[in-house]
């Protein structure tokens, strides 16, 4: 009787606990809504249309300024606080350390005076003050010899009446011969005075001039090279440098950058899928991410003939990135609504397809 029971009460025990189960996890489980997206989408505005994502950048595109020298950045006039300020053409940046290059600077300016006193000096030979004492030399010669050459007519009498000795007489004609010799120095010695410097001497003079105030300008390029200016006119976008801070040849970022934002450019990104769908000057349009009921108006502007890796990417989980996309450059139309160097915008090209 007991293994009857058991087998009756036990089975219908377990089912009745399976039942309760049953309606308990369907009484409290909670039944999901569906719910609407954030924001609708934007619609294609042509019947047929090439889908792209375009970049907001610069009219003159982003320009990624560098530095001509590497080493300590001593100033920068347009700091952080300064991003989005105009700029004009020739507006300095930032400074890298030049001091050493205009010490530099002082010793050439001084190489350079030096040589031009050289080549001054040889110029302006003889001077003046040196022609009389090397004349009068000469006359003393001359006047030597005339003297030698008197005592030597002398000696000859004397030599022939026996009075002086052969030694002696040897001595005077030796004496005198020296005294000629003395006396041709002494004239050429005036003569080379008063000819002035030798023409080559000068010409490597000039050289050794012309060689110091290219130093002089080398280093004076140098200096400016140290002293980054904005090269248009445009709008300071980014600024990555502080004062401080040391520019290495490894740096790939730019240290500041640069725009002309009177009119914005977008660059949209055709897929190589695309591309034969598309011809160039065919209207666009473009919505800003988040508000699907701002219409941009695009006006054509160029397309870039060089087909590229895909960079720009968007972060979608069905974008394909192991593609090549065609450049195409649209300017948007003025605006009320602002948009941003940067900002990625969905673009629809018109297709005759």
């Amino acid at each position: 009787m007991t293994v009857s029971i058991t087998r009756i009460v036990l089975p219908i025990l377990a089912l009745s606990m399976g039942l309760l189960g049953f309606y308990h996890v369907q009484h409290e489980s909670q039944h999901a809504t569906s719910l609407a997206p954030p924001e609708n989408p934007p619609r294609a505005p042509y019947e047929h249309s090439l889908a792209g994502t375009g970049v907001v950048e610069a009219q003159t595109e982003n320009i990624a300024i560098g530095a001509a020298l590497t080493g300590l950045v001593l100033d920068v006039y347009l700091p952080s606080s300064k991003v989005g300020q105009r700029v004009s053409a020739g507006t300095p940046l930032f400074r890298i350390d030049d001091r050493h290059l205009r010490a530099q600077l002082a010793v050439a300016h001084a190489e350079h005076r030096s040589a031009k006193a050289s080549l001054a000096k040889l110029e302006q030979m003889p001077r003046p003050e040196e022609l009389p004492p090397s004349l009068a030399k000469v006359k003393n010669a001359a006047a030597k010899v005339a003297m030698l050459d008197d005592q030597l007519v002398r000696g000859v009498r004397l030599r022939n009446l026996a009075v002086i000795s052969e030694e002696e007489y040897v001595t005077r004609q030796q004496t005198a011969e020296s005294a000629v010799h003395e006396r041709a120095q002494a004239q050429a010695e005036y003569d080379l005075l008063k000819a002035g410097a030798w023409k080559p001497d000068i010409e490597i003079a000039d050289a050794k001039v012309h060689e110091a105030l290219a130093k002089v300008e080398q280093l004076k390029t140098e200096i400016g090279r140290a002293l980054v200016m904005a090269p248009v006119d445009s709008v300071v976008l980014q600024v990555n440098i502080r004062p401080g801070e040391r520019i290495s040849e490894l740096d790939t970022k730019a240290l500041m950058v640069l725009g002309a934002v009177d009119t914005f450019h977008i660059r949209v990104d055709v897929d190589e899928r695309d591309i034969p769908r598309f011809r160039p000057g065919t209207p666009a349009k473009a919505f800003p991410r988040g508000d699907a009921s701002c219409e941009l108006g695009l006006r054509y502007v160029r397309v870039e003939p060089y087909v590229i890796p895909k960079k720009s990417l968007t972060g979608d989980n069905t974008e394909r990135v192991d593609t090549r996309v065609l450049q195409v450059i649209y300017a948007i139309e003025p605006r009320d609504t602002t948009v941003y160097v940067g900002q990625q915008l969905d673009v629809y090209l018109r297709s005759d397809e």
